[in-house]
């Protein structure tokens, strides 16, 4: 149970270090050996270009759960706090609508390169693998905004303000 806490409140963060700094090493690695060894790789760059996908929806993931998405702010602090709740709960409602397509939609991209049998050119590892982080990283969302919902209907409830998370240039 300890371990599930730790991985709720910081799974995402643990995941995005990994990828940023696979990215950091790769890309430097990939500098050195082209500039001082005049020599490069092919699989350095998608290496590379794989982990920043990854990377960018997880980050997906973890804005949902911060709830530090980019929106729009001007309604809701024109409105009384205790509808805020309201607006917070059609908004995620929303995203998980939309989360649903695209997890739908783009597994279709992943079946057909499963079906295919389709490798990277320079890993030689089967392009689903590639694929798979959009419905994975649409899956993290699904997770986080039920989260948030349960959060909003606990707020509603108990006619606490919502959780309104970080505003971009906050402190």
């Amino acid at each position: 149970m300890r371990f599930l806490n730790k991985l709720n409140q910081n799974g995402e963060r643990y995941l995005m270090l990994g990828f940023y700094c696979m990215i950091v090493f790769v890309i430097v690695m990939e500098v050195v050996r082209r500039f001082v060894l005049n020599f490069s790789s092919i699989w350095g760059e998608e290496v590379a270009r794989f982990s920043f996908i990854y990377l960018g929806w997880i980050g997906a993931s973890f804005a949902v759960k911060e709830r530090a998405h980019i929106r729009f702010d001007t309604l809701i602090t024109a409105m009384p706090k205790r509808w805020s709740g309201y607006v917070y709960l059609f908004g995620d409602l929303a995203t998980l609508l939309f989360a649903g397509f695209a997890i739908y939609w783009s597994m279709h991209s992943v079946a057909s390169a499963l079906r295919f049998d389709s490798v990277t050119p320079g890993l030689r590892i089967g392009t689903f693998w590639f694929q798979l982080a959009v419905p994975l990283g649409f899956g993290m969302m699904t997770v986080r905004l039920i989260q948030s919902m349960a959060r909003d209907i606990g707020d509603i409830r108990a006619g606490r303000p919502a959780h309104a998370g970080k505003n971009l240039f906050d402190a």
